[in-house]
């Protein structure tokens, strides 16, 4: 495959493309061999990549760390990056899920809470005639066991699923794709976290115009406020503030080199 450009979003290689780019991308790696897993990635996942080395490279070691909120897309553009795009969970997924009604992928929902996966299969086959989902797991919020890990490779060996979408939370999702790529018999991971909440009908969306605005997050913490306001009030202030140090030169911030990348080695700016 061509290589995919990044955006250095504080040290956070960021995929500079749209959500076609996203659809295209993940097209054309679901007829190769090798595994991956794909980031959906907002301010939240990169102000956690900021004290935690670590989960920075699972997010430089990905397929595509996709910009799933506006800030992101914004540092790519100063970055010169004009083409650069919102690539959101929810509707990345409904947009691969009506690809696959013509290329035949097959999909399997890991995560959610106990019965989401089960109303998420509902409404996304009502959604689109044809989609093949061929199974789902509700894991327990610990790591999985020893045991577990082997029912789970077992059900996915049976099922046979080419996308496999993780609906956990960040940076826990991320954390499982990185572990089980590879291990698992799918050929994709995505994690798009609240995507199953909303695409099922059980978490209502933010309106267009605060998306577009950037203010997705204030409509989150409406919504959900004590799981949410303290995550937001000590990252937003501080991603504003490191990106000025960033942007301005004040801080330079290299992309850490991931281990084991998911595909050609990314061009990161």
């Amino acid at each position: 495959m061509e290589q995919i450009i990044r955006a250095n979003v504080l040290g956070v290689g960021i995929s500079a493309i749209s959500m076609a780019d996203a659809v295209h991308y993940s097209d054309k790696f679901l007829q190769q061999d090798a595994p991956g897993y794909i980031c959906v990635t907002g301010v939240h996942g990169i102000m956690e990549a900021q004290d935690d080395e670590q989960f920075r490279r699972i997010l430089n070691s990905s397929f595509l760390t996709t910009p799933d909120g506006k800030p992101t897309v914004w540092v790519g553009h100063w970055q010169g990056l004009t083409n650069m795009k919102r690539v959101y969970g929810p509707d990345f997924m409904l947009e691969l899920c009506k690809l696959s009604v013509d290329r035949g992928y097959k999909h399997f929902l890991y995560g959610g809470r106990p019965g989401i996966a089960e109303e998420l299969k509902e409404k996304l086959t009502l959604r689109y005639p044809g989609l093949e989902i061929v199974g789902t797991y509700t894991p327990p919020f610990r790591p999985l066991t020893s045991q577990e890990e082997i029912e789970l490779e077992e059900q996915l060996f049976e099922a046979k699923p080419d996308i496999l979408w993780c609906g956990l939370s960040t940076p826990k999702q991320e954390r499982f794709m990185a572990r089980y790529s590879g291990r698992l018999p799918v050929k994709l991971m995505v994690g798009v976290g609240a995507a199953f909440d909303i695409n099922s009908g059980n978490l209502k969306d933010a309106p267009k115009w605060m998306k577009d605005a950037g203010l997705q997050w204030l409509y989150r913490v409406i919504q959900e406020p004590r799981r949410l306001a303290g995550r937001y009030l000590k990252n937003n202030p501080r991603f504003l503030w490191l990106t000025f140090l960033q942007l301005t030169g004040i801080r330079r911030l290299a992309v850490l080199e991931p281990q084991g990348s998911q595909c050609d080695e990314p061009s990161i700016l």
